[in-house]
Order: structure tokens, then sequence, then C-alpha cells
């Protein structure tokens, strides 16, 4: 229905209505797959409507020659980059001249620039590349090395089980309308989102310098992958310690601050135009990412709504990162919950905005409570000093903790079954071993 809805409602040149008609035909095929599975959530129906509003979208708007304005801002930038040495417009007048994006994104058009015009070498077939790669990895780190159920002939099936799961949770990924949507036409934030999902994971595994490197390559992309940095950093603090959350926090700024300053410095009038005026839309040239929310709604009804937005924003920002302070994220699942929270206020408020941008607060919501499951089988690996063992307690120690009434019935101390428990193996080991004293002298009587 949100496809049709999309494809209705968009005009007639965009590249918005072409995959709203066609992705809706892909969702009802799809509906009417899962309507025959006995399975929820099965792999025959996501790989349906990846096909319908992804696949065939993204193939068809290839060969007409159609996408989303991104494309061709990325491809300028990366053309900029090697002639100039930032990638940035120093004069930009029109909205096409604007380069909103950090200097890493520009990157993406490289291949353009070095092969031209073919199949695949626009910029919006590497920001498919990139989005599937983080996610393929994000799954890998979280399923790699899991709980190993041996069948009877040796195999092992959790690991491929876990894959599995993981394809399957990725493909119906790939189906939402928010992901599909921007993949098809060539939007610029899957590949952003897919590394915040890959740095979460590394999270998740206590890999404080990995999930670091990772948020930091999203941080050099665009602006909306930096509230993860401190996000990342305060749940990497509650489980690994202080030592843990250094690593991700220098690994991490120091990746961007490496990668954006240089860029800046070779202009930085040009800097602050396209990528801090702009996207806030207090630049002379009004955004295009306009959607009559909040933000928007402050800027075209009250006085000086400008400032009164980027106050908000600011408030905002404080608010969670005093609440990280406070109370910070003890899992992942809360980590992402946070940093949807920030990214839903900043996108709500800010004056020039997309309700495409939906795709982080929604994607951070879903895919980590999948990937949680994943993972959840699976041993830890060895958490950094500082952080509690919980991987290496036993079961009985947890049953201790539960409650208790399990309590007093595992310890010996606190409960008398505890002690005739206890005791009842020493008896039965000296039984055990009359048993074979008495069998050693009949069998040395029969000698």
């Amino acid at each position: 229905m949100s496809a049709l809805v999309v494809g209705l409602a968009s005009p007639g040149h965009t590249s918005q209505k072409v995959w709203g008609l066609v992705g809706a035909a892909g969702y009802a095929c799809a509906a009417l797959v899962a309507a025959r599975s006995s399975t929820p959530w099965a792999r025959t129906p996501a790989v349906v409507a990846v096909t319908g509003a992804a696949a065939v979208p993204l193939l068809y708007l290839s060969v007409i020659g159609r996408a989303q304005m991104e494309v061709g801002v990325v491809e300028r930038a990366a053309e900029l980059l090697f002639s100039t040495g930032t990638p940035y417009n120093p004069a930009p007048h029109a909205v096409r001249d604007f380069n909103p994006y950090l200097p890493g994104m520009a990157l993406f058009g490289i291949p353009h620039l070095l092969f031209g015009d073919t199949p695949f070498a626009g910029a919006r077939v590497w920001f498919l590349v990139g989005f599937l790669a983080a996610v393929a990895g994000a799954v890998r780190v979280l399923t790699r090395g899991g709980a190993l159920a041996t069948g009877p002939s040796g195999t092992t099936h959790g690991a491929t089980r876990g894959a599995s799961a993981g394809l399957t949770g990725a493909l119906w990924l790939i189906a939402c309308p928010v992901v599909a949507l921007p993949l098809s036409i060539g939007g610029v934030d899957p590949p952003v989102i897919g590394l915040l999902c890959l740095a979460l994971a590394f999270t998740q595994r206590g890999h404080a310098g990995r999930a670091g490197l990772v948020v930091g390559v999203a941080a050099v992309l665009k602006w909306t992958a930096w509230p993860a940095i401190p996000v990342i950093v305060a749940v990497l603090a509650v489980r690994g310690g202080r030592r843990a959350a250094f690593r991700c926090a220098a690994a991490s700024t120091g990746l961007a601050a490496l990668t954006i300053t240089p860029a800046m410095l070779v202009d930085i009038s040009a800097f602050y135009q396209n990528v801090v005026l702009y996207p806030l839309g207090l630049g002379p040239t009004a955004s295009s990412a306009q959607s009559p929310l909040l933000g928007y709604l402050i800027v075209l009804l009250l006085p000086h709504g400008k400032a009164v937005t980027t106050a908000l924003i600011a408030l905002s920002a404080v608010g969670v990162g005093a609440s990280l302070l406070l109370r910070p994220p003890r899992s992942t699942v809360a980590a992402a919950d946070r940093l949807a929270l920030g990214l839903l206020l900043a996108i709500a408020l800010s004056p020039a905005t997309r309700i495409g941008y939906a795709v982080y607060p929604i994607v951070l919501i879903a895919w980590p409570r999948f990937t949680a499951r994943l993972s959840a089988d699976r041993p830890a690996t060895p958490h950094p000093a500082g952080e509690p063992p919980y991987h290496r307690r036993t079961v009985a120690s947890r049953l201790c903790t539960a409650s208790p009434a399990t309590a007093g019935f595992l310890s010996p101390h606190r409960s008398p079954v505890g002690r005739d428990a206890r005791r009842r193996p020493h008896r039965e080991h000296h039984e055990t071993g009359a048993r074979h004293s008495v069998g050693a002298d009949d069998s040395r009587r029969a000698g």
C-alpha cells in the first residue's frame, strides 16, 4: 500500500513514481505467496518482495537512466575531489551545485569517474554494494562461531541455521519499503545505515576497536552517523569499561578527523556552505529536502523560525546526551533505541528533511532486535578488561541469582535439600566402591 501511495502521489517524471508503481506490483505478488505459506516471515515471499520492489525497479531505472539527484551530486563530487582536492563547489548557486555530504561519500563516485557511463559504474550501484556488504558483515559477525548442534552424522548445524536465519532477515530488511525505495532510486542513506548496523554488531560482540572504526567510516559519509558515536561509546563503557569506550571513541573520531580535515582545509568556505548551512536550510539556496514535518512548519509559520529550529535541535541533542550520562544503555538494542530517538528528533525538527530519512529510526528499531536473536545461543567472545565475564557464568550460578527459591535449592548452606543433594553423590561413591571391592574379592576367590 505504501508503494502504491508513493507511485500515485509522485510527479510523473520522477524515479519515485516508477518505484511506487512497480514496487506495488512486487509487494502484491509477495503478499499472495506469503498467504499460501504456512511459516510466518518465510524466505520465499521475502525473495519475491526483494525482486519486485528492489531489483526490478533498480534495473528498469538504470536502463532508462533515471535516478535520484544524489547520484549526480556524488559523481560530480568525485570529479571535484580529484581536480581541486575538495569535493565541494566553491560557488554553488543551484540545488544541484551543493554537496551536503561529508568527503567520504565522494568515494562512491570514483567508479563513474574511471569508467564513465557504464552499467556498473554509477554511484547508485555502489550505494547498493556498500549497503549489502555492511549488512552481510553484520550477519557474519553475529553468527560466526555460534553454538553448534551436532547431528547423528557428526555434522554441525547451529552456525548454518544462524546464517540461514540471517539471510532471511536481511532479505526482509531489503524488502522494507523505506529501504527498497532508496536502494532502487539511488539514495545515499542505505550504506550509512548499513555501517551503523555493522558497528552495532561489533558492539554486541564486545569488539570496541572494530566498532569504532566502522562507525568512523559511517561518520565520514554523512552527518546522520555522528550521533551513533556517543551512543556506542556509552554502551561500551557500561559493558566493557573505560578502556573499551576510549578505544571506540579514539578510533571513530580519529578516522573521521583524518578524513574530513584535509578536505575542509582546502576550502573551508566551500565546506561551510555545502555541509553546514545547506543541510540546515540556512543557506541562500533552499534545500530540496523539504517535508511538512515540525521543523519545516516552524520555519514557515513562526518569525525567526530557523533560529527556533536550530535551538530545538541543540536542546534535543543535549537531552539525549544527558540521558547517555545519567542512564546509559546496557545493550545494543537499548543503544539502537536511544540512537533512533535522537535521530527521530533531529529529523522532525530539521527545517530541511525528507520523509525518506525514516529509514534510520525504522531500521535501528527493528534490525537490532532481530540480530539479538541471531546471537542468543552463540558464546560471547572474551570481553575486554573490566567487563564482567557474563559468558563464563554457569547455569547453576544463573539459577542462583534468578530467585530466592532456586538459590535456596542450589545452595547447600541454605536448604536441607541442598545438603542432602550434596552428600548423596558421596554415599553413591562409597557404595559403588564397596560393590567394586566385593566384586574384586569374588574374582580373587574364583581365581
